[in-house]
């Protein structure tokens, strides 16, 4: 039952956060590869892009290049190694993951504004609890923003 109600609710959200992403037309690598940027708030190596996305250095530089023609990445070299490409996300990059974002969180918004009264605080009692309870590991400042 769990399973069933997270699933239609991440779907709704999904599709909600996807709506966003559909007029800047990016590839799903490249969408990954900004949220991958997005999470860790710091620049990143290629090759760190390559192995959070399980891509090969090549693909990960493809959607690199791509991404600087699109102005949501800047690279530029590494102070301590010059052979070191460091990524990180633009204004622009950084605005199209918060759209994505903001959609998600007014989906689950829409889906808890719809229901009754009651059930929105019964909800709002049991969340409350869980996330107290430590079961789910406390979100860093960057993923509160994701």
């Amino acid at each position: 039952m769990l399973v069933d109600f997270v699933t239609r609710l991440m779907s709704g959200g999904e599709s909600d956060g996807l709506d966003a992403l559909i007029g800047s037309d990016l590839s799903f690598s490249q969408a990954r590869t900004l949220f991958l940027l997005a999470k860790t708030a710091e620049s990143m190596p290629i090759h760190a892009i390559a192995e959070g996305l399980g891509l090969s250095v090549a693909a990960a530089g493809r959607n690199v290049d791509q991404l600087l023609g699109l102005h949501m990445v800047e690279r530029r070299e590494s102070t301590s190694d010059r052979r070191v490409k460091l990524v990180s996300l633009t204004s622009t990059g950084e605005q199209l993951v918060a759209q994505h974002v903001e959609a998600k969180r007014e989906s689950v918004k829409a889906f808890t504004r719809a229901l009754p009264p009651e059930q929105r605080d019964q909800l709002h009692r049991a969340l409350t609890d869980i996330l107290a309870g430590g079961v789910l590991r406390p979100r860093t400042d960057q993923e509160n923003c994701l």
